[in-house]
């Protein structure tokens, strides 16, 4: 099975799910400049989930780059980091309106863990799939970011009753780990397209 459908299916996801945070932005009521001081941790919440969309956005469009033919085991994998996925809104809109309260922020802090749990699990599908030798299998390598992450979330979510600050730092640190462009997989592409035919 090719692997239009489950590029196209992805991408309309994920343009709902920013739709929807979007939405929840709130127009203030007011003309006043200070109108937007209490819209300031939703909006702050919205561009760190933005933020996290277009990472995950990035990097499965890359990923799917790699990708042969698509199994079964590949669409539920999918399936599974898109029904974490759109949590987001949710997770951004109680951390956002509850001015980051110990909950809140727990809670948007185990929502990014199990996307980056079904984020691997999806790389794994994809592996198992392609082969040991597989082009994904070779970009992935060690894959020191992709183990960090978890981490950090683990540590955010108990952190987040102590002082969400600290689980805020976490969260964004993690974002801007990510954001940083990783080249491991179009290296990988483009030495298999250099090769002779």
């Amino acid at each position: 099975m090719g692997k239009n459908r489950l590029e196209a299916f992805s991408d309309g996801v994920l343009a709902i799910i920013i739709t929807i945070m979007v939405l929840e932005l709130k127009v203030p009521h007011s003309a006043e400049i200070a109108a937007l001081a209490d819209l300031l941790p939703v909006f702050l919440t919205y561009v760190l989930s933005f933020v996290y969309l277009g990472i995950y956005w990035n990097n499965h469009h890359h990923m799917l780059h790699t990708v042969s033919r698509v199994s079964g085991g590949i669409l539920w994998a999918n399936l599974h980091l898109l029904f974490w996925l759109s949590l987001f809104p949710f997770a951004t809109g109680w951390m956002g309106e509850n001015h980051f309260a110990a909950v809140p922020t727990a809670t948007y802090g185990f929502v990014l863990l199990m996307a980056a749990i079904a984020y691997w699990l999806l790389q794994r599908a994809i592996i198992v799939t392609q082969g040991g030798d597989s082009l994904l299998a070779r970009a992935v390598g060690r894959d020191f970011k992709g183990k960090m992450s978890p981490l950090f979330y683990l540590a955010a979510i108990p952190a987040a009753f102590v002082a969400p600050a600290i689980s805020e730092f976490l969260y964004v640190a993690v974002a801007l780990m990510w954001l940083i462009p990783d080249r491991r997989i179009e290296r990988v592409v483009d030495s298999r397209e250099g090769e002779p035919q």
